[in-house]
C-alpha cells in the first residue's frame, strides 16, 4: 500500500493526465476522413495546450480538477464514437440532448453500458487522484513544472506549425470545425445560438403570410391528410422491393402511388418534420426556419378546418410551434403515455364526425419505428420473431430487424386503416406518408446503428413516399392523378416536393408554391440531391458522409446521388 500512494505522486499524473484528454484526438485520427495533416494538428496543438495548463501551477489536483469540463467533452466524444463510429459532437447532438424526452434517453442509455463504463473508467480515477493530492496538499516541483512547459511549448508549437499549413494547403481547413475540443466548443456556443433563436420564434414569424388561394370548388367536401412518420426506411418496406411482406395491407390497395426514388434531406427529426411541414429545403432552412410558418397555417388561410394530432412528445422545437398553428393540436401521449399510432385514427374519425366543414386537412405525426422498435406495435402486428431484443448490438441484429419489421406492418395496417375510413365516406380525398428519415440497424462493416449521426448514410435518408387518392379524388381530379403517376419513378427529395405536392393536390395556390417542386405539376424537374449539415449548409450527398456502401446501395434502387 506504501509503495501504491508512491506511484501515485503529482509528478505522474501531471505526465499522464494530458495523455487521457487527448484519447479523443486519436481515437478522431482513425475514425475520421480528414488530410493526415489535419490529423496531425489535431493532436500536436491541443496536447501542447495540456501540457502547458499542467505547467501553470504546482497544484496539480486543483489543475485537474479545473479541467472537468474538458474531460466531460472528452467522455461526450468518446461515447459518440462508439455509437456513430466517427464525428465530433455535432451541433445537432446538442440540440437533440435539448429536445429529446427522457424516455428516448433512458433507451438509448441502457444500449451504451461499454462506452460508459469505459469513460468512467478514463476520467473518473484522475478526478479522484487530484482530490486525494489537493487533500493532503501534495504540490509538485518547480523543476517538473518547467520540464512540463518545455514540452508543452514544444508541442504546441510543432502544432501550430502544422496549423499554418494546413490553412495554406488544405482548402476549406477552419480550425473551429477541425480541432478537437475547439470545434466542440463551437458547436456548444452555436448550438445555444440556434436555442435563442428558436425561443424568439413567435415574434419573428408573426408577419409571415401565405398568400394561399383555394382553386377548388368551395362547395365541394374534401379531406386530406398528412401523415408524417418516424424513423421509417424505404428499404424494408415490400412496396420497395423487400423480400418480406411488410405491407400487406398497402400493397392490394388501389389509388396508391408509390414514389421509388425519394430520399430525405435530414436524418434529423428537428430539421427534417419542419421542412415537410413548410416550404423551406436544404438550401434554405437556416436562412428562414425561424420566420417561416407551417403548412396547417396555408391551409387555415385557404379556409380549411386543420388539426394536428401527434403521438410524440412535444419537445419545445418548430415542430410544436407548426403543430400549434393548427385550429385544433394535441398530443395525444400526454393522457396516453403508452400509446400507438394506431390510436391516432381514433382523433382523426373524431375529428372528420364533429367537423362541420367542407374542406378538412388533418396532419398526424407518428412515433413510427423509432427505438425501442418492440415498443411500437402490438400483437397484432407481431409477424417476425424472435423479437424481443432490445440491446443495441450487431449480435442482436436479426431480432431487432424483426422488430424493426413488425413496426412497419404496424405503419401499413394503420394507413390502411385511414384509407378504409375516408374510402367510406365518398368524397375527395387523398392520403400522404413520408416519413422524416430513416434507421441504421447493423447493415454493414460500418456497424452503424440509429439515425442523426453527424454524417448521414443512404438508409438513414432513403425514406418511403406515397400518396393515397380516393375514386372520387380521380374522377374529379384525372389530370393531377395522371402526373402523379407520371413523376412517380423520378428522383425526389421529400423535404424539398411533398409541401408544394400537398398544397397543390388540395386545389391550393400560393406564392410559397413552387410547381417545378409539385410532384402533380407538368413542370416538376429533377434537382441536385442535396443535405442540410449540421450547420445549416445544404451539401452534396458525398460531402453529407456518403461511402462506397451508401453509393452501391443507392445504386440498387437506381436513385441518383447527384
Amino acid at each position: 500500500m506504501k509503495h501504491f500512494k508512491h506511484i501515485l505522486t503529482p509528478s505522474l499524473l501531471a505526465w499522464i493526465f494530458p495523455v487521457f484528454l487527448i484519447v479523443p484526438n486519436v481515437a478522431l485520427a482513425f475514425t475520421e476522413h480528414d488530410p493526415i495533416l489535419s490529423k496531425l494538428t489535431d493532436i500536436a496543438l491541443p496536447l501542447g495546450v495540456y501540457y502547458l495548463i499542467m505547467s501553470l501551477t504546482v497544484s496539480v489536483g486543483r489543475t485537474v480538477l479545473c479541467c472537468i469540463p474538458l474531460m466531460v467533452f472528452a467522455a461526450f466524444q468518446i461515447v459518440l464514437l462508439y455509437l456513430y463510429g466517427e464525428s465530433i459532437i455535432a451541433i445537432d447532438m446538442f440540440l437533440n440532448v435539448a429536445t429529446t424526452n427522457i424516455k428516448e434517453v433512458s433507451e438509448l442509455l441502457s444500449n451504451l453500458v461499454i462506452a460508459i463504463v469505459t469513460v468512467i473508467l478514463i476520467y473518473v480515477p484522475p478526478i479522484v487522484w487530484a482530490i486525494v493530492l489537493l487533500v493532503r496538499k501534495k504540490r509538485c516541483s518547480k523543476r517538473l513544472l518547467w520540464s512540463l512547459r518545455v514540452t508543452g511549448f514544444i508541442s504546441a508549437a510543432t502544432g501550430i506549425l502544422l496549423l499554418t499549413a494546413s490553412c495554406i494547403f488544405l482548402p476549406g481547413y477552419s480550425v473551429r470545425r477541425s480541432v478537437f475540443p475547439i470545434n466542440v466548443i463551437a458547436n456548444m456556443i452555436e448550438a445555444v445560438n440556434r436555442t435563442v433563436d428558436t425561443s424568439r420564434y413567435h415574434a419573428s414569424s408573426s408577419a409571415y403570410t401565405y398568400g394561399s388561394e383555394l382553386t377548388h370548388d368551395r362547395g365541394l367536401r374534401e379531406i386530406y391528410v398528412l401523415v408524417i412518420g418516424e424513423t421509417s426506411r424505404a428499404d424494408n418496406w415490400q412496396l420497395y422491393g423487400y423480400d418480406r411482406p411488410t405491407n400487406p395491407k398497402l400493397s392490394l390497395r388501389d389509388g396508391l402511388v408509390v414514389f421509388s426514388k425519394p430520399l430525405s434531406e435530414s436524418n434529423t427529426t428537428h430539421k427534417s418534420v419542419p421542412m415537410l411541414l413548410s416550404p423551406l429545403s436544404a438550401a434554405t432552412f437556416g436562412d428562414s426556419i425561424c420566420f417561416t410558418k407551417g403548412i396547417c397555417s396555408a391551409f387555415n388561410e385557404a379556409g380549411f378546418n386543420t388539426a394536428f394530432f401527434s403521438n410524440q412528445r412535444p419537445n419545445r422545437s418548430f415542430i410544436d410551434f407548426f403543430a400549434y398553428q393548427a385550429q385544433t393540436t394535441e398530443f395525444i401521449r400526454d393522457n396516453h403515455p403508452g400509446a400507438n399510432d394506431i390510436d391516432l385514427i381514433d382523433h382523426l374519425n373524431d375529428f372528420i364526425e364533429r367537423s362541420p366543414a367542407d374542406k378538412l386537412f388533418v396532419v398526424l405525426h407518428c412515433y413510427g419505428s423509432h427505438f425501442n422498435y418492440r415498443e411500437r406495435y402490438d400483437d397484432n402486428s407481431r409477424v417476425f420473431t424472435p423479437d424481443n431484443a432490445s440491446e443495441a448490438s450487431v449480435l442482436n441484429r436479426r431480432e431487432l430487424v424483426n422488430a424493426y419489421d413488425n413496426s412497419i406492418v404496424a405503419t401499413d395496417a394503420m394507413l390502411d386503416n385511414i384509407i378504409a375510413s375516408l374510402d367510406s365516406l365518398s368524397v375527395p380525398a387523398a392520403v400522404f406518408y413520408t416519413s422524416d428519415h430513416g434507421e441504421d440497424i447493423f447493415d454493414d462493416e460500418r456497424g452503424r446503428f440509429l439515425h442523426a449521426s453527424p454524417t448521414t448514410t443512404f438508409t438513414q435518408i432513403h425514406v418511403p413516399l406515397i400518396i393515397w387518392l380516393s375514386r372520387a379524388y380521380r374522377e374529379t381530379f384525372p389530370a393531377v392523378t395522371g402526373l402523379l403517376e407520371s413523376n412517380s419513378g423520378r428522383n425526389v427529395s421529400t423535404s424539398r416536393s411533398l409541401f408544394p405536392t400537398v398544397m397543390s393536390v388540395a386545389g391550393i395556390s400560393s406564392p410559397h408554391v413552387s410547381a417545378t417542386d409539385d410532384l402533380s405539376s407538368p413542370q416538376y424537374t429533377e434537382k441536385p440531391r442535396l443535405y442540410l449539415n449540421d450547420y445549416n449548409e445544404p451539401v452534396s450527398l458525398r460531402k453529407a458522409g456518403f461511402r462506397n456502401y451508401d453509393i452501391k446501395n443507392a445504386e440498387r434502387y437506381n436513385i441518383s446521388i447527384d
